[in-house]
C-alpha cells in the first residue's frame, strides 16, 4: 500500500478527518482522536504505517518481523508496521478498519451521532 492508498482507504472511512502534521505525517482521526497514522518515523523514509489496536492484536503483532510498538504511541496499543509487505495488504485494511472502530467507540454517545456514526 502506498501513501496515497492509504489516504484513500482511511478517507472512505466514516466521519474521518485527515491532517498533515508531525513532520509529513498523514494522520486520520475520527471525532478528533487518531486512529491512523503514515509516516517515515524510524529508519528510512519509506513509508510506514501505524495503528491502533486492542490489547491482544498489539501483543500478538508486535512479535511478527516488520511490526514494531508505534513510536510516541506504543504506551497507547499503537502498532507501526515498519517494512513493506509485513501484513497483507487485505489484513493492514482490516486492522485499519478495527482502529477506527476502536476510536469510534470511545467516543461519547452525543459525538457518535453528530458524526453519524451507530451508536
Amino acid at each position: 500500500m502506498t501513501r496515497d492508498e492509504f489516504d484513500i482507504f482511511c478517507g472512505a472511512l466514516p466521519a474521518t478527518t485527515h491532517v498533515v502534521q508531525w513532520g509529513n505525517a498523514s494522520v486520520w482521526k475520527v471525532g478528533g482522536k487518531i486512529f491512523a497514522v503514515c509516516s517515515s518515523w524510524g529508519e528510512g523514509t519509506h513509508a510506514k504505517f501505524s495503528f491502533k489496536c486492542s490489547d491482544l492484536s498489539y501483543a500478538l503483532l508486535i512479535q511478527q518481523d516488520g511490526l514494531v510498538p508505534a513510536p510516541y504511541l506504543a504506551r497507547a496499543k499503537w502498532v507501526q508496521m515498519e517494512r513493506s509487505g509485513a501484513l497483507p495488504e487485505e489484513d493492514l485494511k482490516a486492522y485499519i478498519v478495527a482502529a477506527h472502530k476502536i476510536i469510534a467507540g470511545k467516543l461519547t454517545k452525543k459525538q457518535r451521532k453528530d458524526l453519524g456514526l451507530a451508536v
